[in-house]
C-alpha cells in the first residue's frame, strides 16, 4: 500500500511540474513557513517533501513523503488535503531495531484570504486542518480529532527584499494542550529564476514552560 502511495503521489507532482511552467506558482514548501498566497481558481497544486526528526537518541522519525494538496475554490478560499506516509523507528534495544510505518492521520483544511498588504498592514491569510484519527494506519491513530492553525503573514521591504511570518498553534490529537508555533523568514529575488531565504521557527508549549520553570 505503501509503494502506491509513494507512486501516485510521484505521478502528482509530474502534474505540479507541468502547471509550474505555465505560470510562476507560489509555494508553502520546503521551508517552516507558510505563504499567504492562494492557489488561483480552479488550479490544482501539490507539493511533497521529506524529513527526518530525530526524536530522542534511540528514536528517529522519517516522512516519506509528506503531500501537501490544494485547490482554488475562488480567489479567498483554497481547499487543502495534507497526507503523509511515516516510519518511527526504535534503538532503544542494541540487539533489536523495531520500526513501524503508515499513514498518519489524514488532515483537511483550507486557507482563506483574509486582507491585502497596504502600508504597514501586511498581506494576511488563515490556514488551518483538521487531522481525522480515522483515517490512518492502525499503529498512527489519535485519540482525538487534530486541529491546527495558523496566521500567515508577508511584507514587502522593496521591489526585492520581502518578508515573511506565521504564529499558530497546533494540537498532536493525544494530549490536550496546544504547541504553539512561529516562523519569521526574510528573502529575496536573486534573479528571475532564484529566490534565497533565511528562517527562523520554534514551538512554545506548556510542558516546555514547566519544564523551565
Amino acid at each position: 500500500m505503501i509503494k502506491l502511495l509513494v507512486t501516485a503521489m510521484l505521478l502528482l507532482t509530474c502534474v505540479c511540474s507541468s502547471l509550474a511552467q505555465v505560470e510562476k506558482i507560489d509555494t508553502d514548501r520546503p521551508d517552516q513557513t507558510e505563504s499567504a498566497v492562494l492557489v488561483p481558481k480552479k488550479w490544482i497544486q501539490f507539493e511533497m517533501g521529506f524529513s527526518k526528526q530525530v526524536n530522542s537518541p534511540t528514536e528517529n522519525e522519517f516522512q516519506y513523503p509528506t503531500l501537501l494538496s490544494k485547490y482554488g475554490i475562488s480567489k479567498r478560499f483554497e481547499f487543502r488535503l495534507i497526507t503523509t506516509v511515516q516510519t518511527n523507528t526504535d534503538f532503544s534495544n542494541p540487539l533489536l531495531k523495531k520500526s513501524n510505518s503508515g499513514l498518519t492521520p489524514v488532515e483537511i483544511g483550507a486557507k482563506i484570504a483574509l486582507w491585502e498588504e497596504k502600508k504597514l498592514l501586511p498581506k494576511t491569510s488563515l490556514i488551518f486542518h483538521v487531522g481525522i484519527p480515522k483515517l490512518a494506519s492502525k499503529d498512527f491513530q489519535a485519540d482525538h480529532l487534530a486541529p491546527n492553525f495558523r496566521f500567515t503573514m508577508q511584507h514587502s521591504i522593496t521591489k526585492r527584499i520581502g518578508l515573511g511570518y506565521n504564529v499558530g498553534a497546533e494540537w498532536d490529537g493525544v494530549n490536550k494542550e496546544a504547541t504553539w508555533i512561529y516562523t519569521f523568514a526574510p528573502g529575496i529575488n536573486l534573479s528571475k529564476k532564484w529566490y534565497g531565504y533565511i528562517e527562523a521557527f520554534g514551538f512554545i508549549s506548556k510542558k516546555m514552560i514547566l519544564n523551565i520553570v
